[in-house]
This record gives structure tokens, sequence and C-alpha cells, in this order.
């Protein structure tokens, strides 16, 4: 099973940008897009069909134009939730869920906290809910896979410049702190799992020539279960793919 995750940071736009073509050289069975930003209905997902590709799932927020993630799969899914059944992030298209088999993958796109206290705090309740839904989920469904934008850089590797970012939404002490809860309560960050000390990033600020001059973050994972940790066989990001401000990460799991 391949999977990609993909902040589109809006899909009618990565789709102009070449995303099908680029799509068409990349090996992955599930893919898992978050900032879409767009309803099923405004976006020709035809080009999708032709790839091999069905829509699985779409979970759009009730403001348009925002949030909203969505999962294309190679294999019709067993089942299909949207959201975790928390109105307050719901009502944001945060959470996707698909369940294949015994492997149920979720689709994720956490808050971000960069616009003022008001939105941090939301950051931060999310964070302690959703730790505590996926745990509960676990109970039920332990082969768990969770792709997303977590819109937080773990350690100073996922940086590129952690002492002047010390103090900014995404590098805070109590955000990291969460990241370091997370993996100790059973989640295994697959790329750093295999590529221990390469410092890549997947995300940019368009302000600049970020991306250019590799000033980025590290803020988009792929976490599974402790019980996957073993059947992981590949994981990777792709720098060179640009149709967003991030770039796609990859996961191989038997």
């Amino acid at each position: 099973m391949q999977i990609l995750t993909y902040n589109l940071n809006g899909i009618r736009a990565a789709l102009k940008n070449g995303l099908l073509e680029w799509l068409q050289t990349t090996p992955a069975d599930i893919l898992c897009f978050q900032e879409v930003k767009a309803t099923p209905d405004v976006v020709d997902l035809s080009g999708f069909n032709t790839l091999g590709y069905e829509l699985a799932g779409w979970h759009a927020a009730e403001k348009k134009g925002y949030s909203g993630v969505a999962i294309f799969s190679k294999t019709k899914p067993d089942r299909v939730i949207e959201g975790c059944g928390i109105p307050a992030y719901d009502s944001e298209g945060r959470v996707l869920r698909v369940d294949f088999g015994d492997i149920t993958v979720l689709n994720c796109y956490f808050p971000s906290g960069t616009s003022g206290e008001v939105r941090q705090g939301v950051k931060m309740r999310f964070l302690a809910d959703f730790l505590i839904w996926v745990n509960e989920l676990r109970k039920e469904r332990p082969n768990l896979i969770i792709c997303g934008d977590y819109n937080i850089a773990h350690t100073e590797i996922d940086i590129h410049d952690p002492v002047r970012n010390q103090k900014s939404s995404g590098f805070l002490p109590e955000e990291r702190a969460w990241m370091t809860e997370w993996f100790a309560n059973g989640y295994t960050d697959a790329f750093r799992f295999m590529n221990p000390t390469l410092r890549q990033y997947s995300w940019w600020t368009y302000r600049a020539g970020a991306r250019g001059n590799n000033k980025g973050w590290r803020i988009d994972y792929i976490s599974v279960a402790e019980s996957l940790k073993s059947r992981i066989t590949a994981a990777r990001q792709y720098n060179d793919a640009i149709h967003s401000d991030h770039c796609p990460v990859w996961l191989e799991i038997e």
C-alpha cells in the first residue's frame, strides 16, 4: 500500500499547476489531500478517474474556500466517515476517515495558529481533543495511519531557523511537547523513522524566495500506529513537486 499526503492549498490551483501530470509518474494507491478549499461539485475530477482513482471521501468546511480534506483511492474503501464527532472541528472540514480491511487511514488538516491568539487557542484545544479521540479509535481500529498537515515542526532538524522561530506558532514549546507526547503514545513518524538524520522540509512561505533558498518547515507527516511500524518499507518527500506551498509526503507499507 502506497499512500501520498499533500496539502494542496486549493485543489483547483494545484490542478492548474500540473498536479495530474505529476501524479502520472508517482506511484500511490491512496491520495490524501488537505486544504482543498472547495466542494467536489465545482472541481473537474475526471482527470483523477483517468489515472485510476475514485473519490473515496470529501469533507468540506462550512465556510466556502476554506480548509477541507479529500481522499482519492484506486480501491474502494470499506467505510468512509467524515469528521471526528466534534462540531467545532467538523464544521471546518478537518478529519476524514477511510477503512481498507483492517487498516484505517485518517486524513487530517490540523488548525493553524498563525493568525493570532484566538486561533492558537483553537489549535491547542484541537491537539488535546484529537489525541484523546485517536487513542479511543485505536482501541477499535489498532492499525491506524494518520496523514496530513499537522502544522507543527517537531524538532530543530525540522525547521530552517529553530532559534529565531522559538516564539512562532508551529514551533512553540507547547506544540512541540504535544508532538513528543503524540509519538510517545505509540505513533511513529514514518519519514523520520526511515530517514533519521535527513534535513528536508515540507512547507515554505511564499515570501522572500523561501522555497528557492530552502528556508522551510517540516509540518506534514504520516504517522503509523505501533502495530504497523514493522511494516513500513519506504518513506520520502517529493521536494521537487511544486503545485502548492507544501510538498507531498509518501509512505509504502506492507
